[in-house]
């Protein structure tokens, strides 16, 4: 693949002409794969995010943690809008483990941000389907995430408020943790009331020995971190395609 960037779009010789806010809602092609930068060495972020794109991986997953709903302090807004002005056509997925996500929906979509993700365990179902619209009318689209002990019951009642749900395979905070098999099942369970428009992420702990059956159990887009990043860069290509099922 060329990874040429070209007035705003990300020109790929498989990828169809879309809006890149369209990513989730309107997919070129499933499943999608999505490293997340926390594992990316950030003396060199740049160079290794456009590594990864080259590579064959779709977007780029963005961690942002706030030292409080999660046990660790990553990234701001203003990494993320580093990356849209070093690649302006590529889709950031903004997933926000933060206690407070309503004060980040500005200051991220300001930035650059495609997507915004954010936890039913902060602020309750209610105020994520009210924060949903908010998001909406900035103009990108809208996660709801659940930890690996919260049930699937605590977001399927409004599931169709989303464009998105992602189930947590760690407990969130820190990269390289083992993947809880467990939540497979929620990820069944969600994936049978989702509209064909909906996507059904998975973050922690994935990599090929493991992807098909992440797939398998209705995700159509995976997150990988040092699976990724943690090779060396010429089998990063490799590990996208052997999640993806290609190969």
């Amino acid at each position: 693949m060329t990874g040429e960037y070209l007035a705003g779009t990300l020109r790929e010789p498989w990828r169809v002409e879309l809006p890149v806010a369209d990513l989730f809602t309107q997919p070129p092609r499933l499943p999608l794969i999505a490293p997340s930068i926390l594992s990316a060495d950030f003396a060199r972020m740049g160079e290794e995010c456009r590594g990864v794109l080259a590579s064959g991986a779709d977007l780029l997953h963005l961690d942002v943690m706030d030292g409080h709903f999660v046990p660790n302090l990553t990234m701001g807004p203003a990494l993320c809008a580093s990356l849209r002005r070093a690649l302006p056509g590529v889709f950031l997925d903004v997933h926000l483990m933060v206690a407070e996500p309503e004060r980040f929906v500005g200051p991220f979509v300001d930035a650059g941000a495609d997507h915004l993700t954010y936890h039913v365990e902060a602020i309750g179902l209610a105020a994520c389907v009210r924060l949903a619209e908010r998001v909406r009318s900035l103009g990108v689209t809208v996660g709801v995430a659940i930890n690996p002990p919260t049930s699937a019951e605590a977001v399927l009642p409004e599931v169709g408020a989303f464009d998105l749900v992602l189930v947590m395979s760690v407990n969130p905070g820190f990269s390289g943790q083992a993947f809880i098999g467990g939540v497979l099942e929620k990820t069944r369970a969600i994936s049978a009331r989702l509209r064909p428009e909906q996507r059904l992420e998975m973050d922690g702990g994935i990599g090929p020995g493991n992807a098909a059956e992440v797939r398998g159990a209705g995700c159509d887009v995976l997150v990988a971190a040092s699976a990724v990043f943690g090779v060396p860069e010429a089998k990063r290509g490799s590990v996208i395609d052997a999640m993806r099922g290609a190969r």
